[in-house]
C-alpha cells in the first residue's frame, strides 16, 4: 500500500487487553496505518489493524513494529493512553507542516490516581517545553528515517527507552516540538505505589538514563 503518511504504533504487553477506546479514537482512513505490536496471536476481530507478534519487552516491540511500518512518520502511543477523536487529525496536520522533529503531546493524567499527579503533569509539560525532554506517555511522533538513523529504541532497558531515545536524538541535532493536543494516561502506578515514592523513583531513574544516554551519544560521535 503506497502513500501512507502515519504509522500509529501501540505496544501491547502480555497482560494488557486490546485498548478499544484508544483504537476507536484513532484515524481509520487511507494514509494511516494502525499497528499493534503484541506478544500473542491476533484476535479474530482485529479488522483494520496490522498485528505484529513477537517476544515481549517494550523496546523490542516498538522496534519490531517500526521496522515493518510503512508510514513516513511513526506515532508511538501507550496502550493506556486516551485521546479525543480530533487528535489524530491534528497530528496529521502537524507532520504535514513541519520538518524532521520529535513531536509530542501535552500530558494529563486520568482520574485513576491521587490528585497530586496534576503536579507531575505540570512538571512534564514544563520539562518538555523548556528542556526538550518529553517522555513516551506524551505520544512521541518521529520521522521514520530519523528513527532508523538513530537505531531506534534500546531493547535492554526495562523502562525508560523513550527518554533514552529523546536524549540521544537531541544530541544528534533532532529537535522536539509540541504538536498541541492533549494525551491522557493512567495514574494507577501512583495510586498503587504511593505518589511521593513513585515520583522520587521516576526522578532517580531519569537522572541515570539521561547520564547514560549522553555518555552513549558522546562515544558515538567521538
Amino acid at each position: 500500500m503506497a502513500g501512507i503518511e502515519l504509522s500509529v504504533i501501540i505496544p501491547l504487553g502480555p497482560d494488557e487487553a486490546l485498548p478499544e477506546d484508544l483504537l476507536s479514537a484513532l484515524p481509520d482512513r487511507p494514509g494511516v496505518e494502525r499497528i499493534v505490536s503484541a506478544c500473542s496471536p491476533a484476535p479474530s476481530d482485529q479488522a483494520g489493524l496490522r498485528w505484529i507478534t513477537g517476544t515481549s519487552g517494550r523496546g523490542r516491540q516498538l522496534n519490531r513494529a517500526a521496522d515493518q511500518a510503512r508510514g513516513g512518520w511513526l506515532w508511538f502511543l501507550h496502550a493506556d493512553s486516551r485521546i479525543d477523536p480530533e487528535v489524530g487529525d491534528r497530528v496529521l496536520r502537524f507532520i504535514r507542516s513541519t520538518d524532521a522533529v520529535i513531536g509530542y503531546c501535552r500530558l494529563r493524567f486520568l482520574d485513576d490516581g491521587p490528585p497530586a499527579v496534576a503536579l507531575n503533569a505540570l512538571g512534564a509539560n514544563w520539562r518538555s517545553r523548556l528542556l526538550g525532554r518529553p517522555y513516551g506517555d506524551q505520544a512521541l511522533c518521529v520521522p521514520r528515517e530519523a528513527f532508523r538513523q538513530l537505531n531506534g529504541f534500546r531493547e535492554d532497558l526495562g523502562r525508560g527507552e523513550d527518554l533514552d531515545f529523546v536524549v540521544r536524538a537531541r544530541a544528534a541535532g533532532l529537535r522536539t516540538r509540541c504538536m498541541g493536543p492533549v494525551v491522557e494516561t493512567s495514574a494507577r502506578r501512583y495510586r498503587e505505589h504511593g505518589w511521593l515514592r513513585t515520583t522520587l523513583a521516576h526522578h532517580r531513574a531519569a537522572r541515570r538514563l539521561i547520564r547514560d544516554a549522553r555518555s552513549a551519544a558522546r562515544s558515538t560521535t567521538s
